[in-house]
């Protein structure tokens, strides 16, 4: 369990790094650390809160057949921001492209990586 936190804390730096790469209004003040501690608070967040809002959120998620889930997830990078301020969105598209890269990633190391580990 461990390491598969580990592995979806590698995949949101990344995730969250090459978002800030392809959009422009990702914002980590091009310090590592920001982003480090910003893929790790976002990981907890999902962790933690994510389950919740699906719930509440979840006839949304039904009536639009799971697409309400993007807007979740990126609400769930805004509560990320608000947690830790250095890390900034300058908008909803700028949420919503970079939860759309974030899951990208981490579904590349979920294939590449932790289903190796499995066979």
């Amino acid at each position: 369990m461990l390491k598969r936190f580990i592995w979806s804390w590698i995949g949101n730096g990344v995730g969250l790094f090459l978002a800030s790469l392809l959009i422009p209004g990702v914002d980590y003040q091009n310090r590592l650390i920001i982003l480090l501690i910003a893929s790790l608070i976002f990981g907890v967040v999902n962790a933690l809160i994510r389950p919740l809002v699906v719930i509440i959120s979840l006839p949304a998620i039904v009536l639009t057949l799971g697409i309400f889930t993007l807007i979740v997830n990126a609400l769930m990078l805004w509560i990320t921001t608000k947690i830790y301020p250095p890390f900034q969105l300058h908008s909803i598209w700028a949420a919503i492209g970079a939860v759309i890269i974030v899951w990208l990633a981490n579904y590349c190391i979920d294939l590449f990586i932790l289903k190796e580990e499995q066979v």
